[in-house]
């Protein structure tokens, strides 16, 4: 692995499973899951007051020793999600020092991930946890509590003094047997850390993250995952007319890159179909000569969150049985100010031909995605294709910073992107592709114009519509959602990395396309 100036980084959970109770265990925590009954729920295991609160399973014991119920009456907990009870532990029980009765709602997918998130958050610096949490309805529970515990986890570290904390270490999921559950350990652990990956590269800085940096992280995973790179430099990308790309990152002391991953299924052969996914790579965004003012450039060390999901989702396709080809397509630039900055008024010509003219320097993101669109189409010809991109402050306006926007231009498509938004815990809404607004594209010189004007995420999405060759394609813009203000269930406070676990979700699929037609 290559060299890094960064220090060593907190690294996420590590998980287990066991038969027993997790009273049985050696453990320093045990954290119990705390619940409003469903109907016709065994109980076995459990115990419940007469306020319908029931802990467990394997909460008896525990609860004759220490009144758990009697703690819960006394802080009056509701069970909700992500609602901790701490109870301490008086020493002489073992390696026990602390139990946990945390809350999972309703026990839907998104309730487990908040009580894995909220257990993360209170287990930090701990070295053994055990839980049945899981147990409570593996079948909903498991995956979605693995991924809340791991980016409930998540921290980056650049202190002289090393990390303010580190994730717990060992966290044992008590009540289920590696022989049923093992397989779905393994594909929750593989979601989990594709999401930790891709919020890692979101947040390193820009004075280490650039884009030839980011072209060594997509080496070191296709090294890792089995897949076919290429990696084109500003001259490759000169000979072959990425204008868009170029025009881009011409200003910066780093030139550009397009980076391409390929991934094959096992079984792959010539009828096997195709799907690309493009991600944003701006590794910094000044605005360019259309500068951004000091807050709005603050978080803009993320504005490659669509190039970080794109890589962290080809690192994980083997292992969620992907059975389509999937090649991820990376343009990478940093937008910055210089004597050879893109300006207002110039046009560009993208690869394909398709020109644009630039009135804001600050809509870059569509121009670089528009280059490896074009040349997706040109040189690969997928059966489907996704863009993924914190592209417009439209978006933030229109959704708030908890959804994700997207457009499709087929709803078949659209469909299987909603559903795996669903699944994966990382909301998206659909927004119009509404053709009454191609008129603002409009240019007296060139074949568009890069920034059409309001309503800002439609325009932008009409304009790469342009570049998708009239194949099935989705847009997603995360600007919305690519920055978290504040901890909130498995979102720590700063990027987010939003669209992996999605992605993964949907490609994971026993078909990915089906209902999609060319």
């Amino acid at each position: 692995m290559a060299a890094s100036p960064l220090p060593p980084q907190v690294t996420p959970p590590r998980f287990s499973l066991t038969v027993g109770g997790p009273s049985d265990l050696e453990a320093e925590v045990v954290a119990l899951p705390v619940a409003v009954p469903l109907p016709g729920a065994d109980a076995a295991g459990d115990v419940e007051n007469d306020a319908a609160l029931v802990i467990g399973p394997g909460a008896v014991a525990l609860d004759e020793r220490y009144d758990l119920l009697g703690i819960l009456e006394r802080e009056r907990a509701t069970g909700s999600a992500g609602e901790v009870v701490s109870v301490p532990v008086p020493e002489g029980d073992g390696a026990l020092r602390r139990i946990l009765l945390v809350g999972v709602g309703a026990q839907r997918r998104d309730d487990f991930r908040r009580a894995g998130a909220a257990l993360a958050r209170a287990t930090r610096d701990v070295a053994s946890v055990a839980t049945s949490i899981p147990a409570l309805e593996p079948e909903e529970g498991l995956e979605a509590f693995v991924v809340g515990a791991v980016l409930g986890s998540f921290n980056f570290n650049w202190r002289s003094s090393g990390p303010a904390w580190h994730a717990a270490g060992e966290i044992t999921l008590a009540g289920l047997s590696s022989e049923q559950y093992g397989a779905a350990l393994a594909r929750a652990e593989v979601v989990a850390h594709a999401g930790w990956r891709a919020r890692f590269l979101a947040t390193v800085p820009s004075n280490l993250k650039n884009p030839a940096w980011l072209a060594e992280q997509a080496r070191e995973v296709a090294d890792g995952a089995g897949l076919e790179v290429r990696v084109w430099d500003e001259e490759q990308l000169a000979a072959e007319g990425f204008g868009g790309i170029l025009a881009v990152g011409k200003a910066s002391a780093t030139p550009p890159r397009l980076i391409r991953l390929d991934y094959a299924p096992p079984k792959a052969g010539r009828k096997t179909p195709t799907v690309v996914l493009v991600g944003k790579g701006i590794t910094f965004d000044t605005g360019g000569l259309s500068i951004k003012n000091s807050e709005g450039m603050a978080t803009m060390k993320r504005d490659m969150t669509g190039g970080a999901v794109v890589l962290a989702t080809m690192a994980a396709l083997a292992a969620v049985g992907c059975p389509v080809r999937v090649v991820g397509l990376i343009a990478a630039a940093e937008n910055a100010i210089s004597g050879t900055a893109l300006r207002p008024g110039d046009v560009i010509t993208h690869y394909g031909g398709r020109t644009s003219e630039v009135t804001n320097t600050d809509a870059e993101g569509r121009l670089v995605l528009a280059d490896a669109m074009a040349y997706a189409v040109e040189h690969i010809e997928p059966d489907a294709m996704v863009d993924i991109a914190t592209l417009t402050g439209a978006m933030k306006v229109a959704l708030g910073q908890h959804l994700g926007g997207y457009f499709a231009n087929q709803d078949a498509l659209a469909g299987l992107l909603a559903e795996a938004a669903d699944l994966s815990g990382e909301p998206l809404w659909r927004m119009p592709l509404a053709a009454a607004y191609e008129d603002k594209l409009a240019s007296t010189v060139a074949d568009a114009d890069n920034a059409g004007g309001g309503p800002g995420a439609i325009t932008a999405a009409l304009f790469l519509q342009h570049f998708a060759g009239g194949l099935p394609w989705a847009h997603l813009d995360v600007a919305s959602i690519g920055d978290a203000p504040e901890e909130r269930w498995e979102w720590t406070q700063g990027p987010t990395g939003f669209g992996a676990r999605l992605l993964l979700t949907w490609l994971g699929q026993d078909d990915p396309l089906a209902g999609v037609s060319r």
